[in-house]
């Protein structure tokens, strides 16, 4: 297969079309700056919001302020969290909701006319459509381009500057190389590292979209892009079968989970996100499992409310209680997902300042991708998305003339492509490195097989089979676009693995159980009250401790 090269010239390329890259493009659209959207899908239905949610997650409740929404997410991750970020986040949710609404999300109210709350930080919404109506606020601008079904592959940096990225199309031969000023990395987090707690056949069912491989993180590392937080993973606490959402029956219902013998344990383990998935996983290993989310006995009216609400967001959930009756006949059994590195719900993601530009110059991050920000959500990626968009017109103001990518770092990315499509008769393919990659990661780095458990020398393990596996993967072959494509995902997520392997190794404590357990340090250790940052540098990871960076800071990068 001969590949054809197309060039794409561009003011602001946003690498990944979900909820961070729509709105940061909407907001962009006012300029006269050419904007190009790289979607690896189909941007009316990609990313996490591609079936739809039923609340926002990350609002300012009447009676509160944003500094309320700081304090119980520095509570939530035992402080490991930037406080700068959060502030500058937590100021912007509710006009990303207002504006949401504008754009015909609907958003419930009540006799009064305010919103529906669902509990201190959270209000009530029809969202079924929610991606939809976000692609189409930008799919008609002037001088935004989208391009659908093509995956970043890399970037292109110079001097530590970037300027531009590669591309494959998913569907046709074609490679891209995209000249740019400035990019904004909105690709995601990163899901399929560890053994899924439903394979075979349903290995698809999981909490985070399989699509998302971390591509626009792993081109960050390979440039030296310094990376944090990795070792808060993020594992979900869902709804057993289904993989639905916990938190709608809890908030809306006030659920509480309890055990086999009908016993309510959260009081026990704490209330924090990672305490309520650890509850369930130390009750399982009491042999007092399976647990459960208390439905059974609830009105008629509250069935209603959680059956209509699971039809915008897990319709699965819904078939599931017509299939054997409603929530209010039977307890809701809930188990945890496998490991995620995500940035919206966890802290793990790109070390940006707090414009969101990463530590590489003229690359901004938002949404999952970007770290030390948890709990976001959808208007929280809206919100950094904002802010990016605002801080990219200021470099481009201030940047000199966009460098110009040499024809040698072109061809040499064009021999890489080919290279991959050259026939072969190989004896392994990247769906094995996959299932080997997932097999390491859950038994030695901490998954599901383990009870989310590791320890220093387990690790070791891990590194080096993942290094195994790397070496292997560079000699994978495609046969066509789709193939070429699972190559780079398994060559980013084995990357990423290293990574979140090294940040392991090095958070030497356990501040939050199951998302970061280490059986050789099972208590919380002060001394670890500071980020753990990353960064790669001739194919060796180095490990560089931050102090923690409060709300009253705003701090910004010293290239």
């Amino acid at each position: 297969m001969k590949l054809t090269v197309k060039h794409i010239y561009t003011d602001i390329l946003i690498a990944g079309g979900g909820t961070a890259g729509c709105y940061a493009a909407y907001k962009l659209a006012d300029s006269r700056k050419s904007i190009t959207i790289i979607e690896k899908a189909n941007i009316r239905r990609s990313g996490c919001l591609a079936a739809g949610v039923n609340a926002l997650n990350a609002y300012i409740t009447k009676g509160r302020t944003p500094d309320f929404y700081v304090d119980y997410v520095e509570k939530d991750s035992h402080g490991i969290a930037r406080g700068d970020l959060l502030l500058t986040m937590a100021e912007r949710l509710n006009y990303c909701a207002h504006e949401l609404e504008t754009l015909g999300v609907v958003i419930q109210k009540n006799k009064q006319g305010n919103y529906v709350e669902r509990g201190p930080r959270n209000i009530k919404i029809n969202g079924e459509n929610i991606k939809p109506i976000l692609a189409d606020a930008i799919t008609s601008l002037h001088n935004v381009t989208i391009y659908n079904h093509v995956n970043i592959i890399d970037f292109i940096v110079q001097e530590h500057r970037i300027i531009g990225a590669v591309a494959i199309s998913t569907q046709n031969a074609i490679i891209y190389i995209i000249h740019s000023g400035a990019v904004l990395c909105a690709t995601g987090g990163t899901a399929g590292l560890y053994r899924p707690n439903q394979p075979g056949f349903s290995r698809h069912k999981m909490w985070y979209p399989p699509f998302n491989t971390g591509a626009g993180l792993a081109a960050g590392m390979r440039h030296g892009a310094e990376i944090t937080t990795l070792e808060m993973r993020f594992i979900a606490l869902r709804c057993k079968g289904t993989i639905a959402p916990t938190g709608t029956i809890a908030q809306g219902v006030g659920a509480k989970q309890i055990n086999s013998n009908d016993e309510e344990y959260e009081k026990k383990y704490g209330y924090t996100t990672s305490q309520r998935l650890y509850g369930v996983v130390t009750e399982d290993r009491m042999g007092n499992g399976p647990s459960y989310l208390q439905t059974k006995g609830i009105n008629k009216k509250l069935e209603l409310d959680l059956e209509k609400a699971y039809l915008n967001m897990a319709p699965s959930q819904t078939l599931k209680w017509v299939e054997e009756g409603g929530p209010s006949t039977k307890n809701v059994e809930i188990k945890g997902s496998e490991p995620y590195v995500v940035g919206g719900h966890a802290g793990a993601g790109f070390w940006v300042s707090t414009k969101r530009e990463t530590t590489i110059n003229g690359l901004f991050a938002a949404g999952d991708v970007a770290g030390g920000c948890p709990q976001k959500y959808v208007t929280g990626a809206m919100a950094e998305g904002y802010i990016a968009a605002e801080n990219i017109h200021v470099y481009l103001a201030s940047s000199s003339k966009a460098a110009v990518i040499d024809e040698q770092t072109i061809a040499a990315y064009i021999k890489q492509e080919q290279n991959f499509l050259e026939p072969s008769d190989q004896l392994f393919s990247a769906e094995n490195i996959e299932e080997g990659m997932q097999s390491v990661m859950d038994e030695y780095a901490g998954g599901i097989t383990t009870a989310y458990r590791y320890n220093m020398a387990s690790l070791v393990v891990a590194d080096k089979k993942i290094q195994q596996l790397t070496a292997l993967a560079q000699n994978l072959k495609a046969a066509n676009m789709h193939e070429l494509l699972s190559i780079h995902e398994i060559l980013d997520r084995l990357l990423i693995c290293r990574f979140l392997i090294a940040h392991l190794q090095n958070r030497k404590e356990t501040r939050w159980r199951c998302f970061s357990e280490n059986t050789d340090y099972p208590e919380i250790d002060e001394t670890f009250n500071k980020y753990v940052n990353s960064y790669m540098k001739d194919g060796k990871i180095y490990i560089k401790l931050r102090p923690i960076v409060t709300r009253e800071q705003n701090y910004e990068h010293t290239y």
